[in-house]
């Protein structure tokens, strides 16, 4: 084995199992952790690893791996239904961005072709780091989290338009053996047609197959060769090899195999991803920075105020209420990893000399470091008005670790928690209606302040502990998403949910819950037993109705979640001129 090999990444994991502890616990996040560790032990400083070209070119399957495991979370129905924000709000945040970056760089002296090469770059954010931040935090699938990431969408989308537009500034000579801008468009088409038809014709029959075989090492061969093949065929395309990842996610959103997907690749992504920002903060050239400090610093406070302020402007003007326009200023603020090959592409245009590139280089990675604590100021910011914690409730990050979580502590949930704790179980009980944790108290339940729909938040009171987690809020307060994303980041736990209605049957029909229970279908049947007996049926038929009126619910519950709530089929299903069982039943 090489042992310089070994040598490297015993010190680059280390080193950065370290930071990344420190920084979590100060609060900071992992990315800047990772970049810390890097510029730590670069060359410019402790010179104990080298070669960040090469780490980062393997690193860059963090990225890959990230964009396929975020088009798993979409399907092409949610797409469209995102169209506007990222063909919209994508486009103007891109060309405003770029065109008001590159009017500052040129005051700062360089040229105009110079300033668009090195400004247009600017104008993307981090997608490595932005989509990790809004995983862990758990509003990656809400309204702010879908309006981020269509904007990052439209930027890796927009990477071709902008090499066309690099190379067409070209100071050197075409390469005649490089593809146009407008085949390179065509490419990006084809490309993407390609992977839809592979995804339906050769990779979903080819879950199918593994999954019948059982075997959990195929499966992830075939997960990760999925990636790579996709990655693969735009890189011979001269395209972006995330966008590929990202359209075989896609392509598989719906797949029985999803999860499984999920749970496999999740490992790699998240060692290649820290591997990228470790290279990152190994590459970034502190020479530059000493040499010209006031230039650097400005210049990346001038990158994260102007981005920050004309998203907030594009955010108002797209319908986003002030506060979340400001958190999504200040959340896609900073440069993005596509930065450092455009300026590469710059450099080689002779557009910017190599100096200059690296220079802008650091800029983009200390807007990065800034973003964790950007992050920080803009969940205050988009936190809901109604949401502000009173100084005399604690918080679930207070509650020791239990067996069980209960959200919700009405009515329903009462009968729960009381249930489990008559029988010995630890229980941390969360709910968001001050007045009834004062309530509550004064009967001795101990129930802690907070939004129990925010992963982050289920983390704090131990989520990935307990044993049992109990949605168990009124009406429709828990989305398809939220429980989802709540079953697969605590997989060890037993996920019971309270369904106000057959709608909200319907809704989480298909997740793999313990338990879905219609709030009053229970204690309808057994009033309705009752009744029945009043008024004078045995209770042989009162039994064999109640199997039957059980059944045929449960049928119509089918037909209504296949064809719609008032299809023909659902609507015949019960017919009220008609009982139940005939006459000998």
């Amino acid at each position: 084995m090489n042992e310089t090999l070994v040598t490297d990444g015993f010190i680059m994991l280390g080193v950065s199992l370290g930071f990344v502890l420190l920084f979590r616990k100060l609060g900071l996040g992992a990315t800047l952790g990772y970049l810390v560790a890097g510029a730590l032990i670069g060359p410019d400083l402790m010179r104990l690893v080298d070669g960040a070209e090469s780490k980062l070119s393997i690193a860059d399957l963090g990225i890959t791996l990230l964009l396929f495991l975020v088009g798993l979370e979409l399907n092409l129905t949610r797409l469209w239904r995102l169209r506007r924000d990222i063909f919209g709000f994508g486009l103007a945040q891109v060309a405003l961005c770029g065109v008001a970056l590159a009017g500052v760089i040129h005051l700062a002296g360089f040229s105009w072709p110079a300033a668009f090469a090195l400004g247009l770059p600017l104008a993307l954010s981090s997608t490595a780091q932005v989509l990790p931040m809004l995983q862990s935090a758990g509003r990656l699938n809400t309204p702010f989290g879908e309006r981020a990431f269509s904007v990052l969408l439209f930027q890796d989308l927009s990477i071709v338009p902008l090499i066309t537009i690099i190379a067409s500034l070209s100071r050197v000579p075409a390469d005649p053996g490089a593809p146009p801008g407008w085949l390179l468009a065509l490419y990006t088409v084809g490309a993407v047609v390609g992977l839809v038809l592979a995804g339906r014709y050769i990779f979903n029959p080819l879950f199918r197959l593994i999954g019948g075989l059982g075997e959990r090492e195929l499966f992830i061969a075939a997960g990760l060769f999925t990636v790579l093949s996709a990655a693969a065929v735009m890189q011979v395309l001269h395209l972006s090899t995330a966008l590929g990842a990202f359209v075989a996610g896609v392509m598989l959103a719906d797949s029985p195999y999803r999860h499984e997907l999920e749970t496999d690749v999740e490992p790699f992504r998240t060692v290649l991803l820290g591997l990228f920002f470790l290279a990152i903060g190994m590459r970034l050239d502190l020479h530059a920075i000493v040499a010209r400090p006031m230039f650097v610093v400005g210049m990346a406070a001038a990158v994260v105020m102007v981005k920050a302020a004309i998203i907030f402007v594009l955010a108002l003007l797209f319908g986003v209420e002030r506060r979340p326009a400001v958190a999504s200023g200040l959340l896609l603020s900073q440069g993005g990893e596509f930065g450092f090959v455009l300026f590469g592409q710059a450099a080689a245009a002779q557009l910017v000399d190599p100096q200059a590139a690296s220079l802008f280089s650091a800029i983009v990675t200390l807007s990065m470091v800034s973003t964790p604590f950007l992050m920080q100021i803009a969940t205050r910011f988009n936190r809901p008005k109604e949401e502000p914690k009173r100084d005399d409730l604690d918080g679930p990050e207070t509650a020791d670790q239990a067996n069980a979580i209960v959200v919700g502590y009405g009515r329903f949930g009462q009968t729960i928690a009381q249930m489990m704790v008559g029988a010995g179980i630890s229980v941390t009980i969360i709910d968001n209606d001050a007045e009834m944790i004062d309530v509550a108290s004064q009967f001795g339940a101990k129930v802690y302040y907070g939004d129990g729909t925010r992963l982050d938040l289920l983390k704090q009171a131990g989520g990935h502990e307990a044993r049992t987690i109990v949605f168990a809020m009124d009406k429709d307060q828990l989305s398809r998403d939220e429980l989802e994303l709540a079953l697969k980041t605590f997989r060890q736990a037993a996920v019971y949910v309270r369904a106000y209605d057959r709608r909200a049957l319907m809704r989480y029909r298909g997740l793999d819950t313990a338990a879905v229970i219609r709030e009053v279908f229970e204690s309808a049947v057994l009033m309705g037993r009752k009744v029945l007996k009043t008024l004078g049926v045995d209770d042989e038929r009162i039994a064999r109705i109640e199997t039957a009126y059980r059944a045929r619910d449960k049928e119509r519950l089918r037909v209504q979640a296949d064809k719609g709530v008032f299809s023909e089929e659902a609507r015949t299903m019960f017919n009220f001129s008609k009982p139940l069982l005939d006459e000998d039943q």
